[in-house]
């Protein structure tokens, strides 16, 4: 049996020699590409074919949301995990939403992230138990989260808004115009019925989505 072709995609290079360097160890999974961004990764998606693609959602340019919504439009059989900081249920919500098949924390223990690899390389979803709980609850209780209105670009604005950063560092950090990111930050408000950026941070906040 032929090793799984993983493709590592993250900002920052010593995460990425991180993971290269455990997936090494391990006889099945083999590391056949790098990138640093989402607009990389897309490129190089097309050129590289990998098995599974490991991806981080919070990268400058594009993102992780993004660039999942961008590689499966290509190639609806794309199968694409992502690993992320991020430890509440809106992000791995999204990311399966998008298309996704596997989300993961970087807190997670490293036999985890090789056991999502191997599933999501079988086209099996793979959730870690206490999110895959927490969204099963969510669901047979109807709770519903009040950033579920946005897009996924508006939800990206959404949560570097939440964390102080202002429309022209959102917009050079998307590579978007300080009007665009403008008008993303007017329809957040009319979605949310956010007055500011202190109440939108309230709203991220309540939702789980940043640390208090």
């Amino acid at each position: 049996m032929s090793a799984i072709r993983v493709m590592l995609v993250d900002d920052h290079a010593v995460v990425r020699m991180g993971f290269r360097l455990l997936l090494q160890s391990v006889s099945d999974v083999q590391v056949v590409a790098e990138a640093e961004s989402g607009e990389a990764a897309c490129n190089d998606y097309v050129k590289i074919k990998p098995d599974v693609m490991v991806m981080d959602l919070s990268m400058p340019g594009i993102g992780g949301l993004e660039a999942i919504t961008r590689i499966l439009a290509r190639n609806r059989e794309a199968k694409i995990l992502v690993l992320s900081a991020h430890d509440d249920t809106m992000h791995p919500k999204r990311v399966l939403q998008a298309g996704a098949l596997g989300y993961l924390s970087k807190r997670s223990a490293p036999e985890e992230l090789i056991a999502a690899i191997r599933q999501v390389a079988r086209g099996k979803i793979f959730l870690e138990p206490k999110m895959a709980n927490q969204l099963a609850v969510q669901q047979l209780t109807g709770e519903k989260n009040p950033v579920d209105v946005l897009s996924p670009r508006e939800f990206e604005v959404f949560m570097l808004l939440a964390k102080g950063k202002a429309v022209n560092e959102i917009a050079e950090l998307l590579f978007l115009s300080p009007r665009t990111v403008g008008t993303h930050l007017y329809n957040i408000k009319q979605k949310l019925g956010a007055g500011n950026s202190a109440e939108i941070a309230l709203i991220a906040m309540r939702a789980g989505l940043l640390e208090p």
